[in-house]
C-alpha cells in the first residue's frame, strides 16, 4: 500500500457522513480556539505592558490631576490600571464636592467605583476563556462519540459478510479513530491555553487589587491633610 493511504486526510474522506460531520465540527472548533488563543496572547501581553507603564507614571511622584487629564486625552489606551485609576479619581473629585469632606464616605464611594471598573477589566481579560474551557472539556467526548459510531458501523457492515476478517474491519476502525485524534488535537492546546491564561488573569487581578488598596490609602491620606 502507498503511504498516502494512511494519511489522516484520506481516512477522514473515507469515513461515514456522521463521522465526517463530527470531524468538521472539531476542525472548526480547533481553528476558532487557535484564533482565541492568539487573541488572548495579544490582549494579556498588552495588559501587562500597560500595567507596567502606568505604575511607572503613577509612582513617579507627579500630580494625580495632571495624570488624570493626560489619560483622558487618550481614553482608548486607558486600559487596566489606567482605567481603574480614571474611574476612581473621577469619583473622588465628584464626592469631594458633595460629601462635605466626609473622608470615609468618599473613600467608600471611590472603592465601589473602582470595583466596578475592576470587574469590567477582568471580564475583558477573560473573554474567550469559557470557550477554550468548553473545547478542552467536550472535544474528547465528541471525538469518542465519532469513534464509537464509526466502529459500530464497521462491525454492522462486517456482519453482512459471509467471511469476517480483520482486513475487512480494520479500514473502518482506522477511519473512526481519526475522530479521537482530531478531538485530542483540538482539546490539548485549548486546555493548556486555558490554564495558562487563567493564571495570568489571576495575577493581573491581584495586581489591580493591590493598586486599588494603595490608591485608596493615598486618597485617604490626602483627605485627612
Amino acid at each position: 500500500m502507498e503511504h498516502s493511504e494512511f494519511s489522516l486526510l484520506n481516512l477522514a474522506l473515507e469515513a461515514g457522513p456522521v463521522v465526517q460531520a463530527i470531524l468538521l465540527g472539531l476542525v472548526i472548533a480547533s481553528v476558532v480556539s487557535w484564533a482565541a488563543i492568539f487573541d488572548r496572547i495579544r490582549i494579556l501581553r498588552q495588559a501587562k505592558q500597560a500595567a507596567e507603564s502606568f505604575e511607572q507614571r503613577f509612582w513617579s511622584g507627579g500630580d494625580l490631576s495632571a495624570l488624570y487629564r493626560q489619560l483622558g486625552q487618550n481614553e482608548e489606551q486607558s486600559i487596566g490600571l489606567a482605567a481603574i485609576f480614571r474611574v476612581g479619581f473621577k469619583e473622588y473629585v465628584r464626592l469631594r464636592k458633595t460629601a462635605q469632606h466626609d473622608t470615609m464616605a468618599t473613600i467608600v464611594g471611590v472603592e465601589r467605583a473602582m470595583r466596578v471598573a475592576l470587574s469590567r477589566e477582568i471580564d475583558r481579560l477573560e473573554t474567550h476563556l469559557p470557550y477554550l474551557a468548553t473545547v478542552g472539556s467536550t472535544s474528547p467526548y465528541v471525538g469518542l462519540f465519532g469513534t464509537v459510531w464509526g466502529i459500530m458501523q464497521a462491525f454492522h457492515a462486517l456482519g453482512n459478510m459471509q467471511q469476517a476478517t480483520l482486513a475487512l474491519v480494520a479500514p473502518g476502525i482506522s477511519e473512526s479513530l481519526v475522530a479521537t485524534a482530531i478531538a485530542l488535537f483540538a482539546a490539548i492546546p485549548a486546555v493548556i491555553a486555558y490554564n495558562r491564561f487563567s493564571s495570568e488573569v489571576a495575577r493581573l487581578s491581584n495586581r489591580y487589587e493591590e493598586f486599588m488598596e494603595e490608591f485608596s490609602t493615598l486618597l485617604q491620606r490626602q483627605g485627612n491633610d
